[in-house]
């Protein structure tokens, strides 16, 4: 969509996620659902689908959208179909952030499919609040996916 490379981010490829033992997709959200680069990104996993590379590996999402009707579950909820179709399992966040979950005092994205934040123009930070519930799902994640690495 135009913005600049940043040189300091690795860019992994497909074929790296064979590597992983779980994987959190993290995307910005168009009209509701993954952008088109990402999709494209999944588009390019074919050969993993195929050789069933990414069966059983546990999969997350986080995300961002431009505003607090702009895709905060429909993204996650329209992604799961990558990673059904690889076979893998999606690890929701659900309700355990806890308090947070329910928060009503501030604005904050996310939902039980995972965490967010809200992009608006650009120009907004996530809060400490968005920032918390992607640490939690993070921490959450990891403990799941060493549970299903150590009982392979």
């Amino acid at each position: 969509m135009g913005a600049p490379p940043k040189k300091d981010v690795p860019i992994i490829t497909p074929a790296e996620l064979a590597e992983a033992d779980g994987v959190i997709f993290g995307f910005p959200t168009r009209f509701g659902m993954m952008a088109a680069q990402f999709k494209a990104f999944m588009d390019a996993t074919g050969g993993l689908w195929r050789t069933q590379q990414l069966a059983g590996k546990p999969a997350g999402i986080f995300y961002s959208t431009g505003s607090q009707g702009g895709g905060q579950e429909t993204t996650p909820l329209t992604a799961i179909t990558q990673l059904v179709h690889h076979g893998m399992i999606f690890v929701p966040v659900g309700y355990t952030f806890g308090a947070g979950m329910f928060e009503m005092e501030q604005v904050k994205g996310g939902s039980p499919y995972g965490s967010g934040t809200f992009a608006g123009d650009g120009s907004r930070v996530a809060t400490e609040l968005e920032l918390q519930q992607a640490f939690h799902q993070g921490k959450y994640f990891a403990g799941i996916a060493k549970r299903l690495k150590g009982s392979a």
